[in-house]
C-alpha cells in the first residue's frame, strides 16, 4: 500500500522540479490519460481495501483506460468534436466515486480499531 504512495510523491517532485512543458495540441490526450491513470490507481487503492486486489486487471486495466482514453480524445480531433469530454465525465465520476468509498473504508476499519481499543481497555 506504501509503495503506489510512495511513487506518486516521486513523481509529483520530478514533475514539480522540472522544466518540461507539454506542447497544447497534446494538452488534451494528457489530460485524458492522466484522468484514466487517477481512475485506475484509485480504483487499486479500493480493491485493496475491500480485499479482491489483483495485479493483473490493475496493470491491464491501467494501459486499457489509458489507450481507449486516449483513442477517444484522438478520434475527437479526427471528427471536429470534442469527443474527450465523454472519457473525461466517465473517468470523472468513477474517480470520485473511488474516492468516496475509500474514504468510507477508511472510517470503518479506524471505528472498528477504536472499537477494539476501547473493549480492551474496559
Amino acid at each position: 500500500m506504501w509503495l503506489p504512495a510512495l511513487f506518486l510523491i516521486v513523481g509529483l517532485t520530478l514533475g514539480l522540479l522540472t522544466d518540461i512543458t507539454i506542447p497544447d495540441q497534446y494538452s488534451d490526450y494528457l489530460s485524458i490519460a492522466l484522468l484514466a491513470a487517477f481512475d485506475t490507481l484509485f480504483g487499486g487503492i479500493r480493491a485493496h481495501l475491500e480485499g479482491n486486489f489483483e495485479e493483473k486487471v490493475f496493470i491491464s486495466g491501467f494501459f486499457f483506460n489509458i489507450s481507449l482514453a486516449a483513442l477517444l480524445a484522438f478520434i475527437g480531433v479526427q471528427l471536429g468534436i470534442d469527443l474527450y469530454l465523454a472519457a473525461v465525465f466517465a473517468f470523472g465520476v468513477r474517480l470520485f466515486q473511488n474516492i468516496a468509498i475509500i474514504r468510507r473504508k477508511m472510517l470503518e476499519k479506524n471505528n472498528s480499531l477504536l472499537k477494539i481499543e476501547k473493549n480492551k481497555r474496559k
